[in-house]
């Protein structure tokens, strides 16, 4: 079995170095085709798919139909959840991370960025931020919506819709492709390789760049790369680990 995933490309506040989380942020131009090649690049390398997830995010579905453009697969099926979101970074969402370093240190950031189980400072349920409070979400049982996580707290509600919805679809031998985010495919990540908390802290993703993976026995993985050009893709990855420096 193989799987691929692919985190969104460059959104506009990616580019502004903003917490984003659950903001409803576009794709920048760079974004646009950073999305636009890694359809390309899944489409040279022989890769098709039979059903995606995506998540209830602009920039992330939108970097999914600019890569079934560029494969000519449209009319694929497209399977979009909130459990895919983004961790969400309550009350840090819209503040810029090197400003937001500067003002309580680099450490601080990298806890509320990178820690396994510290949630940042949540919203106040009247902030127009809650999710409760956003037409997406209409649908949800307000009780289940975040007004901030953690890692554990993304991962707590990722995996297990893996689990139940995903899974089952690899196992008949149906194609996924999951167009999502940072952290709800670290928890993937940290599922499919057994991390541990200390080990997901280093793992950075790139964006636009497919990651692909290949299943043996038991669910076990058998191999996994990134596909492009490993220069490239090394300086995306660094270049996401910076983002909480001071400037």
């Amino acid at each position: 079995m193989k799987l691929v995933l692919l985190r969104h490309g460059e959104s506009v506040w990616n580019l502004e170095n903003r917490f984003t989380g659950w903001t409803d942020v576009e794709l920048s131009a760079t974004g646009e085709q950073e999305a636009g090649e890694a359809g390309r690049l899944l489409k040279k390398g022989g890769y098709d798919f039979d059903i995606c997830y995506t998540s209830y995010l602009k920039r992330a579905i939108h970097t999914l139909n600019h890569v079934l453009e560029q494969m000519d697969r449209e009319w694929l099926p497209v399977i979009k959840t909130w459990k895919l979101n983004e961790r969400h970074y309550g009350m840090l969402q819209g503040l810029n991370k090197s400003e937001t370093a500067e003002k309580y240190g680099e450490e601080q950031v990298r806890i509320w960025r990178r820690s396994f189980d510290v949630r940042p400072p949540e919203l106040e349920p009247g902030d127009q931020r809650n999710p409760a409070r956003q037409e997406q979400y209409r649908r949800v049982e307000a009780a289940s919506l975040p007004l901030a996580e953690s890692l554990k707290d993304t991962i707590a509600r990722t995996i297990p819709y893996f689990e139940e919805e995903i899974r089952p679809h690899m196992e008949k031998g149906n194609r996924v492709l999951i167009a999502a985010h940072g952290n709800s495919l670290r928890a993937l990540v940290m599922y499919f390789e057994k991390l541990t908390e200390e080990q997901i802290m280093q793992v950075n993703l790139p964006t636009g760049v497919p990651l692909v993976y290949e299943f043996g026995e038991n669910f076990t993985v058998k191999e996994k790369a990134f596909l492009g050009d490993p220069a490239k893709v090394a300086e995306k990855m660094q270049k996401v680990a910076n983002q909480g420096k001071k400037g």
